[in-house]
C-alpha cells in the first residue's frame, strides 16, 4: 500500500506510548528503518496490516500518556500499522473518550444523564460552571480559575446510577489515573479541578441483598474477596468448568438449551441455539466475546458482577469457549469502568497462573485465552457487530445481517457474543442442571434476573429476583419512592425502553408479561420518577442521548434522531408547526421511519421512550402551541 503520510512528527513520548503497546518496529514495513531486503518481502506489509486490530488499544495508549492524540501520533500509528492517517483519524474521532484536539491531562467527567440529572447532577454541573468556568469543548475553552492542566466535561451515563451523581476522573501521564466515583459533591468536584486528588478510591455501598442465601447470580458479590481465586473456589468457583469438561461440549449445550436461557442483553435470543450454531460451524477458528459494554442509561448490573465476582466471568467464558470450540476470547469492556478492568485483568492473570486458562486448561488439553479490549465511549459498540468492527480497528459501526455472527463474526469467523449476565447464568445452570434451572421463573422466562433500580427510590442498586416478580415487587424491594413521594412514572428497559404509569405496577416482569403490556425488559433498567420530575426534560435528554450516540452510518437514524429532538424542542417551546396534532404526527412519522429502516437497534428503538411518553404518559395533553 502506498501511504501518503502527514508531515507532522510524533513526540518522543507519543512514540514511546505506541511502541510500549506495539513493540519496537522491526522493518521498513512497520515504521522502522528501510532495508534493501524490505522491497522483496511483501509479506512484511501484510503482517503490518494484520496488526490493525491493535489500533484502538494503541490510541488508548497515546490518550492515556499524553491526554490527547495529535497529528504526529496519528502519523506514527499510520506508519506502524500501514493504515492511512485519514482512516485512523476517522476511528479516533468516533469515540467520545478520545480527543484529537489538545485537551488537559486531567479531565473530570460529570454525568448529566437521566439517572444522575435529577439526583443533583444537573445542579452539580451548573455549580461547577459558575465556580470554575464552562465545560471544556476544545483548545479555545475558557478555564477561569481551573489550572490549565485540568478541565471538566459533561458526560452521558457513566454506569454508576446507584451512586448518583457520578464522576469519572482521568489523568494522563506515565502512570495514568482513571477513577469512577460517586456520589460526588460540588466541593469534591471543585477540589479535583483545582489540583486535589479527589476521593482516595471507589466509593461503593454493598448491594442491597448482599448475603441473602436465596441469591444465585449475586451470591458471591460483597461476600467473596474479588481478588482471591482461593476464596472464589471455596464458594463454588470452577465447579461449573470442571463439570463441563467432564460431560463434554454437546452435553453443555444441551444443558443450556434445556434451561431455556434467553439472552439478558435486551434481545432475549435463546442462548442454547446461539451456542449450538457457533459450535456447528466447520470454519476455524471460533471466537467468544463477552459483551461488557453496558452503556444503556440506567444500567449497571454487569459492572456489579465484574467488580464483585470477576472470576465468574472468566470461568463462564471458558465454559462457553469449550462448548463452542473456541480458543480465543475477548472481553469488550466499556472504557468508563476502570475498576472492573483492573479486577478482570487480575482474575485473568490469576486463572492463567493456575492453569485455568492457557494451552492446557485444567490439564484436559483444551486451549483458551482471554484478552480485554476497552471501548472508548461509544454506546453503539454495545451492538454485537459494532463490537467486531471496534476490535478489528475500524469505526464501531454495525454491520448488515446476514451474515450473522455465528457464520461470519470477528475477523470473518464464527463468533459467540453474550453479555455478562447471560454468561454468569451458565454457572448456575451447570450447578443445578438445565431442567432445575428451567423450573425457576415461568414457562417463557426461566431463571433469575438482575434489575437495576435507580432514580427516586430509597435504596438504589442491583437486585436479583426470579422471573415473574412484578414491577411493584421490585420497587418495594428498593424501599419504594424516596421520601414517600407519589410516583409519576417508571422507565422500564433504559433509554431504549418505555415509560409505564403508576397503574401498571402489577405488570409481571417476564418476557411474555411485558410484551403483552407493550413494554420491554431491555437491559433490566427500572428507573423511578416522583411527582416533582419534569418528564419533558427527561424525554429531551433521552432524545439528545440518541442524537449524540447515533453512529451516523444510516440515514434514518442519523437524520431521524436529530429531527426527533428538534420536534420535541418545538413542542416544549410552544412552537409546534401546524398545530399540536400535526407536530405529534410528524414526530410519530419520524419514529416509525427510524424503527422500520435503521440498520441496528439504536435507530430502531430511539423513538420507543419518546412514543411511550407521548401515548402512555400523555406528555403533551393540553399543551398550548402556536
Amino acid at each position: 500500500m502506498d501511504l501518503h503520510l502527514l508531515k507532522a512528527v510524533a513526540t518522543p513520548d507519543e512514540r514511546d506510548a505506541v511502541d510500549a503497546h506495539l513493540g519496537l518496529p522491526t522493518s521498513g514495513w512497520d515504521g522502522g528503518a528501510r532495508q534493501p531486503r524490505d522491497a522483496h518481502t511483501a509479506a512484511g506489509g501484510h503482517q503490518a496490516r494484520a496488526e490493525r486490530h491493535r489500533l484502538l488499544p494503541a490510541l488508548h495508549a497515546v490518550q492515556s500518556r499524553i491526554g490527547w492524540i495529535s497529528e504526529g501520533a496519528l502519523n506514527y500509528l499510520a506508519e506502524r500499522l500501514t493504515v492511512p492517517p485519514a482512516d485512523i483519524f476517522g476511528v479516533a474521532t468516533f469515540y467520545g473518550l478520545l480527543s484529537t484536539v489538545p485537551r488537559p491531562r486531567r479531565v473530570l467527567h460529570l454525568c448529566d444523564d437521566i439517572g444522575c440529572r435529577g439526583q443533583g447532577g444537573d445542579t452539580l454541573c451548573r455549580t461547577v460552571e459558575q465556580e470554575a468556568g464552562p465545560a471544556y469543548h476544545g483548545p479555545d475553552g475558557t478555564h477561569h480559575t481551573i489550572p490549565e492542566a485540568t478541565a471538566w466535561m459533561r458526560s452521558p451515563c457513566l454506569g454508576l446510577c446507584d451512586h448518583a451523581p457520578a464522576a469519572l476522573l482521568t489523568e494522563a501521564g506515565p502512570t495514568p489515573v482513571a477513577r469512577l466515583f460517586g456520589p460526588v459533591t460540588a466541593a469534591q468536584a471543585l477540589a479535583v479541578l483545582t489540583g486535589g486528588a479527589g476521593p482516595a478510591g471507589p466509593n461503593r455501598i454493598r448491594i442491597p441483598q448482599a448475603g441473602d442465601p436465596d441469591l444465585r447470580l449475586l451470591r458471591r458479590v460483597d461476600v467473596v474477596d474479588p481478588a482471591s481465586l482461593d476464596d472464589y473456589r471455596a464458594h463454588g468457583g470452577y465447579l461449573g468448568l470442571r463439570r463441563a469438561l467432564e460431560i463434554g461440549p454437546e452435553a453443555v449445550i444441551r444443558e443450556v438449551t434445556d434451561a431455556k436461557l434467553a439472552g439478558r442483553g435486551g434481545a432475549a435470543f435463546p442462548t442454547g441455539r446461539k451456542w449450538a450454531a457457533v459450535a456447528g460451524q466447520g470454519v476455524r477458528p471460533h471466537y467468544v466475546i463477552c459483551n461488557a459494554d453496558e452503556s444503556e442509561p440506567g444500567t449497571f448490573k454487569d459492572r456489579a458482577l465484574m467488580e464483585g465476582d470477576p472470576f465468574a466471568i472468566v470461568e463462564s467464558m471458558t465454559i462457553a469457549a469449550f462448548a463452542t470450540g473456541s480458543e480465543r476470547g475477548f472481553i469488550y469492556l466499556r472504557g468508563e469502568y476502570p475498576e472492573a478492568r483492573a479486577r478482570l485483568a487480575h482474575a485473568i492473570e490469576a486463572a492463567r497462573r493456575l492453569g485455568l486458562l492457557g494451552a492446557n486448561v485444567m490439564g484436559r488439553g483444551f486451549r483458551f485465552e482471554i484478552e480485554i479490549r476497552e471501548g472508548a465511549g461509544a454506546y453503539i459498540c454495545g451492538e454485537e457487530t459494532a463490537i467486531f468492527n471496534s476490535i478489528e480497528g475500524f469505526r464501531g459501526e454495525p454491520r448488515n445481517k446476514p451474515p450473522f455472527p455465528f457464520q461470519a463474526g470477528l475477523f470473518g469467523k464464527p463468533t459467540l457474543v453474550n453479555n455478562v449476565e447471560t454468561l454468569v447464568n451458565v454457572l448456575e445452570i451447570l450447578r443445578i442442571g438445565g431442567s432445575a434451572y428451567a423450573a425457576i421463573g415461568t414457562e417463557g422466562s426461566t431463571g433469575p434476573r438482575l434489575f437495576c433500580l435507580s432514580g427516586w427510590v430509597e435504596r438504589p442498586g442491583v437486585y436479583e429476583v426470579p422471573f415473574g416478580a412484578s414491577l411493584r415487587d421490585l420497587l418495594t424491594l428498593a424501599g419504594g419512592v424516596a421520601g414517600g413521594r407519589p410516583l409519576q412514572a417508571v422507565l422500564l428497559g433504559g433509554a431504549a425502553g418505555v415509560f409505564v404509569r403508576p397503574d401498571e405496577l402489577d405488570m409481571p416482569l417476564t418476557f411474555e408479561g411485558v410484551r403483552a403490556a407493550g413494554a420491554t425488559l431491555g437491559s433490566g433498567v427500572i428507573m423511578a420518577f416522583d411527582d416533582r420530575v419534569d418528564m419533558l426534560d427527561v424525554v429531551l435528554r433521552i432524545a439528545a442521548f440518541f442524537r449524540d450516540e447515533s453512529c451516523g452510518q444510516c440515514v434514518p437514524c442519523r437524520v431521524g434522531t436529530v429531527r426527533q429532538e428538534e420536534a420535541l424542542h418545538r413542542l416544549k417551546a410552544g412552537r409546534a408547526r401546524g398545530g399540536l396534532e400535526t407536530e405529534l404526527a410528524l414526530l410519530e412519522e419520524i419514529g416509525l421511519a427510524m424503527k422500520d429502516a435503521s440498520i441496528c437497534g439504536l435507530g430502531q428503538t430511539a423513538y420507543a421512550a419518546v412514543e411511550s411518553a407521548v401515548k402512555r404518559l400523555h406528555l403533551f395533553s393540553g399543551a398550548q402551541t402556536g
